[in-house]
């Protein structure tokens, strides 16, 4: 049996601090063990002059503050701010540009980031240029004197590539003067695999949808700083553009972190069977997972992470009905958008995520017809490959 890609050590406790962070029971007069739904939209003030942490449910909420306490520590950050989306989280970021700046973005990004981007920075006359991050040079030529932010995600979603954090990190600070904000979407890895903060990124932004709740019924956002005043302007844009998360949502994904540690093994480990069983099938291409030697970025990832989820993307042999053969044979896999929930997913990026861009730059970046996004979910991974197995057999009939 081949040995797993030896990723960066983690500390230990990640785990522990997943189940206790902001949970103390002692902050509730019941002592109860799992933080309370308080539903309450307005909060008793003990007097004229003098109000209480809570005023009312727009600007804050007792489990929703258990939650961003909880997430803040899992990503070594000092501020966590959360949404009632992930792409609230990232109009939130966003937000901060003001009409004549400029944001460099990687070209890709999941299209409903790159969308929203595109079409906000168009309405508020903010320039933008996408980039290739994985090459340095081409990133710093893009870097203009109204530059105000940077925004990427590694791994990328579809084609999962990886990108150099800590480099990108060192050539913005050549910048100083500019105040570049660095961004960083990870989702992908979630902090149990991977932190960006101590990478030298100023705001990891978060759909919460996806494995940090883990259950496929919660759709959440968080953005995660250590700077006071980029939290300020995060906390303005949740309570001002009214962007809030429910206080059962912010429960139920205080639930899923509590489990992320454990779900995240599960996902790596079936994620790593599945890519390796498909790069040695006759009828696959190529497949892209950091965790195989094959993968341009192998060496970086394995350098910069602490491992890899369940994300991963193949090209399947053959043309655009070849690809629906194989969607409509499997068993298993379900043909759904998002990722990261206990059921394995499969999708095909230029019918969903990446359904608005031109075909022609579809094909520019990557996103053909027989580009195929799995979220592999933590069912036996021998089912999955059998599914697979047998599906990609009847593709070709």
């Amino acid at each position: 049996m081949e040995e797993p890609p030896r990723f960066r050590q983690r500390s230990k406790g990640f785990a522990t601090k997943a189940l206790h962070t902001g949970q103390d029971p002692e902050q509730w007069k019941s002592r109860c063990i799992v933080a309370p739904i308080i539903t309450s939209t307005t909060f008793e003030q003990p007097s004229l002059d003098k109000f209480g942490e809570f005023i009312n449910g727009r600007e804050g909420n007792p489990t929703r503050n258990v939650l961003e306490k909880c997430l803040a520590h899992l990503d070594a950050g000092e501020h966590c701010v959360t949404f009632s989306s992930g792409t609230g989280a990232v109009m939130a970021v966003v937000s901060m540009l003001k009409p004549k700046d400029h944001l460099v973005c990687s070209s890709d990004l999941y299209g409903g980031t790159t969308y929203l981007l595109r079409k906000h920075c168009e309405h508020y006359e903010i320039g933008l240029d996408t980039v290739d991050p994985t090459e340095l040079d081409q990133l710093q030529k893009a870097i203009k004197k109204n530059t105000k932010m940077v925004f990427i995600e590694t791994p990328t979603n579809p084609l999962i590539k990886v990108l150099d954090i800590a480099a990108i990190s060192k050539i913005l600070k050549t910048f100083d003067s500019q105040n570049i904000i660095f961004v960083v979407d990870n989702t992908l890895l979630t902090p149990y695999f991977q932190r960006p903060l101590d990478l030298g990124v100023d705001i990891v932004v978060y759909s919460l949808t996806k494995y940090m709740n883990g259950h496929t019924d919660v759709t959440m956002g968080a953005a995660i700083t250590n700077c006071p005043k980029l939290e300020q302007k995060l906390k303005f844009a949740q309570v001002f553009s009214g962007i809030v998360p429910s206080p059962f949502d912010c429960y139920q994904v205080n639930r899923g972190i509590k489990t992320l540690a454990v779900r995240m093994e599960g996902h790596a480990k079936n994620s790593l069977m599945v890519a390796r069983f498909l790069e040695s099938h006759p009828l696959v291409e190529r497949v892209l997972h950091p965790g195989l030697p094959s993968h341009p970025q192998h060496k970086l990832a394995i350098r910069q992470s602490f491992g890899h989820s369940g994300i991963m993307s193949f090209y399947l042999k053959g043309n655009k009905d070849n690809t629906a053969k194989f969607m409509k044979a499997l068993k298993y896999f379900l043909f759904a958008s998002s990722f990261g929930g206990p059921e394995s997913l499969i999708s095909t990026p230029t019918t969903l995520s990446h359904a608005f861009l031109p075909a022609e730059e579809r094909e520019k970046l990557g996103i053909t017809d027989n580009l195929i996004r799995l979220s592999v979910g933590l069912e036996d991974a021998d089912c999955l490959i059998n599914d697979l197995d047998q599906a990609l057999k009847l593709s070709q009939r």
